[in-house]
């Protein structure tokens, strides 16, 4: 396998396992949440912290490292503007992904003490669940918008 086939490969993976880790981890979560169980939550929410470290994180190392090789591979400069939107958007999903990670373990935290006690999730938990959702809708269109630039690669400046 050449040095292009290969980039494009592990390419692709990533951003198979960037956008399905987080479809997935955001369908399961939003599952879980709707039980109102804290059990359940903390069972899903712990999963899912491994998931984001395990997957999610890999492929955020992947994806630039392989993604400028193969800018570089095919001969594109990386200032061309479907690259320079796709970096921005990337930046983007970083900078709603970080504090959603951390969002994540307290979520976790919050329920497994809520279940060991036999409770309800507190209302801390229903705040950050919030968050996490909101920050969920504009990484995954900047994922999406990313995937579309990766694939149509227009002429924007």
């Amino acid at each position: 396998m050449n040095d292009y086939l290969l980039l494009k490969f592990l390419h692709l993976i990533g951003t198979a396992v960037l956008f399905g880790t987080g479809a997935g981890i955001a369908f399961f979560l939003l599952l879980a949440h709707r039980t109102k169980k804290a059990a359940i939550v903390a069972a899903v929410a712990r999963i899912v912290v491994i998931a984001d470290f395990l997957f999610t994180a890999t492929a955020v190392v992947v994806q630039p490292v392989t993604g400028v090789l193969l800018a570089v591979e095919i001969g594109f400069s990386l200032r061309e503007g479907w690259i320079v939107l796709s970096i921005l958007l990337y930046l983007l999903v970083g900078a709603l992904w970080i504090p959603v990670v951390f969002v994540q373990i307290r979520m976790r935290d919050l329920a497994a003490a809520a279940a060991e006690q036999g409770g309800v999730l507190p209302a801390e938990y229903h705040r950050l669940f919030r968050l996490w959702f909101a920050f969920g809708f504009p990484a995954f269109g900047a994922v999406l918008a990313i995937i579309w630039l990766m694939i149509a690669k227009p002429a924007l400046f």
